[in-house]
């Protein structure tokens, strides 16, 4: 009998650390981005899509010629936005926001979120690290 939970015991563990180590692995590093550089894009969202483990803001960003890029922009998961302060329909198709960031390293249309300032001047963090909700 005590063999059997001893067994039991080993193949529990066993499990734990297969699915433990199993969640670690599948969570990827923000290697792809420059996260010694911040840039800073004034735009309209496209959208904003709530999705774990990272959600989304997608956004139209005008050059000085008046040329459009769209740009993704990767946040928080949404436990760690709504620590933040962020609910599911705080960006709106259409709303214009000014977005702060950390930029891709290859020079791709893409970052991950610092804060975005929303046009009544509320600030938001995006990032685990990032802060609670400010007026300017």
């Amino acid at each position: 009998m005590k063999m059997n939970q001893r067994l039991r015991s080993i193949g529990l563990a066993g499990l734990a650390m297969l699915l433990c180590g199993t969640a670690a692995f599948a969570h990827h590093s923000f290697a792809a981005f420059d996260m010694q550089k911040t840039i800073t894009l004034t735009g309209t969202v496209k959208e904003f899509q709530w999705l774990n483990p990272h959600s989304w803001i997608q956004m139209t960003v005008k050059d000085a010629a008046g040329n459009s890029t769209e740009w993704s922009i990767e946040t928080g998961s949404p436990s760690s936005l709504v620590r933040q302060g962020w609910k599911p329909k705080i960006l709106k198709p259409g709303d214009q926001v000014v977005v702060v960031a950390h930029p891709m390293r290859d020079g791709q249309p893409g970052a991950s979120l610092v804060t975005v300032t929303l046009a009544d001047g509320t600030r938001i963090g995006g990032n685990p690290a990032g802060g609670n909700q400010t007026k300017e």
